[in-house]
């Protein structure tokens, strides 16, 4: 097998963030190269050179599983630092919304009894999810069970979102929300940047989940 040919079986039988693959598969032409060159350096027929350089470097189901596992980890990692960096600036993004909004006296005489429980189970889930993200990167660059710290912080992300979206729409609407905040510029901004790193979160879940579940197929 040509060099170009056993990289491209590699290239296909991958999967994970586009960047980590082409670095991997990258490396691996590298290393394919440098082998053929050293082979035809002793007088070996190119052809014969790529041919040596490949059989020594293995068949692509035995090389695979392993480059799969460090995508695994990278597509865990993103996640992680996703988790860890957007999680606590939008707590205090909205700290901040709700230090500025204007709110009228009457919106706080009025709110439920289980409003500021609410808000505190949110900031709560919020600090944890914080926390999970920095623990599954420490984990994951100490290279301690790639795949089962990625699902398992896939599946945390989606009860964290689910929790998230019941806790905030209980606070917003279930509350009766606080009067004008619906044409609050600050706030409609704020609302628009939170859905859209929580997109990010459950799409980074989704592939995390996708990767780990072929990865045990």
């Amino acid at each position: 097998m040509h060099i170009d040919d056993y990289v491209t079986t590699l290239d296909r039988a991958l999967s994970g963030p586009p960047g980590p693959r082409r670095d991997l598969v990258g490396e691996a032409r590298d290393s394919l190269i440098d082998a053929a060159e050293a082979y035809q350096a002793e007088g070996v027929p190119p052809t014969e050179a790529e041919r040596l350089a490949v059989e020594e470097f293995g068949e692509v189901a035995e090389i695979a599983p392993h480059y799969q596992e460090e995508l695994t980890a990278s597509a865990g990692r993103r996640l992680g630092a996703l988790l860890f960096v957007t999680v606590p600036l939008t707590a205090l993004m909205w700290w901040v919304i709700w230090r500025i909004f204007p709110m009228a006296p009457t919106d706080w005489a009025t709110k439920p009894g289980w409003f500021l429980p609410a808000a505190r189970a949110l900031d709560i889930l919020q600090m944890i999810s914080g926390v999970t993200g920095a623990l599954a990167l420490v984990l994951l660059r100490k290279g301690r069970r790639p795949r089962r710290v990625t699902r398992a912080l896939a599946y945390f992300v989606g009860v964290m979102l689910v929790l998230t979206l019941i806790l905030s729409t209980a606070l917003m609407y279930g509350s009766h929300g606080p009067t004008g905040f619906a044409a609050y510029p600050p706030g409609i901004a704020a609302t628009v940047v939170s859905w859209s790193l929580a997109a990010l979160q459950l799409y980074g879940a989704a592939r995390c989940m996708s990767l780990t579940r072929a990865q045990r197929a």
